[in-house]
């Protein structure tokens, strides 16, 4: 009787690799936070809604360069309104106070400004009101704001009868487009951006919106429902953790 032993072949199994989560930025997040995107399994694209430039004009040096001699309270909601006034910086170092929004607006504003005293930070425009109001001695601001400022700085400081002293020195432009790939979820870091976006853009169902701050999210629910996550402190980087974190990072 003659028998045969069957060859023995190496078992073989088939994994399938999840899908990578597809997300946009609308502003560029840097190589760092990508390399952590895609270590967690998304891919992320990166379309700027606006663009910014400073404006460079004699009168808007005047200005600065005016304000650069006082000993004054003064606002940065921005952190393009910082760079802006730091390019007019030659070797005078302003003495100021400064009020201002946002982890990396503060950054810069100690980057820029060693010699001024960074009085407060807030998460939003209001909140920066209320801790300027809350300092009895300020009668006087100077406000370095954009073309696109929003309106709760000045109004609720003049409701106090504390007087604002607006200078632009920057300017944003929209620049929408009609995205052509359905996405899991948008990155939004200004209300600017989210206006722009919504000019040739509607939101899918179940597509999610992350906001830099409370003020972009209220800028996101003028055009919808949809689900709408921001962090507890404005950030880049605290936005992109957000993300990571939600899908399960």
């Amino acid at each position: 009787m003659s028998c045969y032993k069957m060859e023995e072949k190496p078992l073989q199994i088939h994994l399938s690799m999840p899908d990578k989560i597809h997300i946009l930025s609308t502003r560029a997040l840097g190589d760092d936070l990508l390399e952590q995107a895609e270590g967690a399994g998304i891919a992320v694209d990166e379309i700027p809604f606006i663009e910014t430039e400073p404006i460079e004009s004699v009168e808007v040096q005047q200005e600065v360069e005016s304000v650069l001699l006082l000993d004054t309270v003064v606002i940065f909601t921005s952190m393009n309104a910082v760079e802006a006034v730091a390019g007019y910086l030659i070797d005078e170092q302003p003495s100021w106070h400064i009020y201002c929004i946002g982890h990396t607006t503060e950054q810069l504003v100690k980057k820029y400004f060693p010699l001024s005293e960074l009085v407060a930070t807030a998460d939003s425009a209001a909140a920066l009101a209320e801790k300027i109001i809350e300092d009895s001695s300020i009668t006087e601001v100077y406000f370095f704001c954009g073309n696109q400022r929003r309106d709760e700085i000045p109004a609720i400081l003049s409701a106090h009868e504390i007087q604002v002293n607006e200078i632009v020195v920057y300017q944003t432009i929209s620049l929408p487009q009609k995205i052509k790939v359905s996405y899991k979820a948008i990155l939004f870091f200004s209300p600017s951006a989210v206006d722009s976006f919504f000019v040739k853009n509607t939101a899918e169902e179940g597509l999610v919106f992350f906001a830099i701050g409370q003020t972009t999210a209220n800028t996101i629910r003028k055009y919808t429902s949809n689900k709408i996550i921001f962090p507890d402190h404005p950030g880049k980087e605290s936005l992109f953790e957000k993300m990571i974190e939600y899908f399960g990072g």
